[in-house]
Parts: structure tokens; C-alpha cells; sequence
């Protein structure tokens, strides 16, 4: 679990349903860093409540600091469950880039190569 994770209301009170959902989900993208920068991760979810025009508008804006980055998410939905559920796989997907571009390159390296040398077997 993310050990730093502020939850914000704007205009609105967040329930504890509410905070245990996005403590829950937000809080669980850590497996998606590694370990050694899994200290320095922060986050913090911005959560607005909004009526223009007779819409009303939820949103839910995620912003996660990782070491030598910032990622940043915000989706607009009717129900600030939902929002959450898809700033959560949106924030997903930007991290397993974020490891793709940042994690561990020799380990990838020293497997390919074992796989190299051992002698495939018919």
C-alpha cells in the first residue's frame, strides 16, 4: 500500500466508504513500481463534485509521484466510483510505462542471455 495518499474533497464531503474504495484501489498501484522507489512514491486524489447546465459532474484527479516523475490523471464521470475505477487503470497504465522506461535493464539482459546458451532441446 502507498503509505502517502491524501484524499481531497472540493466542494463535497468524502465519505468513509468512499475513502476506504480509493485507499483500496489507489492505494494497491504500488505493485506496479519497483521496490527500491516504492519509499519515495506519494500520491494524492483531488475529488470535485460540480453542476454546470444541469450536468452533474464528478471528477477524480490522481497525481502520483514517483521518483524523477509525476504522473497525473483526471476522468469526469456521473459516479465518483466509476471515476476512480478509471483514473485507477489510467494511472496503471502510465506506471507500467514508466517501469518499462525506467526499471532494472541489466536483469532483462543476464535472462536473455541464460536463455541464449542453453541448448534447445528437441
Amino acid at each position: 500500500m502507498i503509505k502517502k495518499l491524501e484524499i481531497t474533497g472540493v466542494h463535497m464531503e468524502v465519505g468513509e466508504d468512499l475513502k476506504k474504495y480509493i485507499t483500496r484501489k489507489i492505494g494497491g498501484l504500488d505493485r506496479y513500481v519497483s521496490r527500491h522507489s516504492r519509499e519515495s512514491l506519494h500520491a494524492e486524489v483531488k475529488l470535485k463534485e460540480s453542476n454546470t447546465r444541469g450536468k452533474n459532474e464528478r471528477t477524480c484527479e490522481v497525481v502520483l509521484h514517483v521518483p524523477h516523475e509525476t504522473l497525473t490523471v483526471k476522468e469526469s464521470t456521473i459516479n465518483m466510483f466509476a471515476a476512480v475505477d478509471i483514473a485507477e487503470e489510467k494511472v496503471k497504465s502510465q506506471l507500467k510505462k514508466y517501469k518499462d522506461k525506467n526499471g532494472a535493464r541489466g536483469f532483462h539482459r543476464r535472462v536473455l542471455t541464460r536463455f541464449k546458451r542453453n541448448p534447445t532441446q528437441e
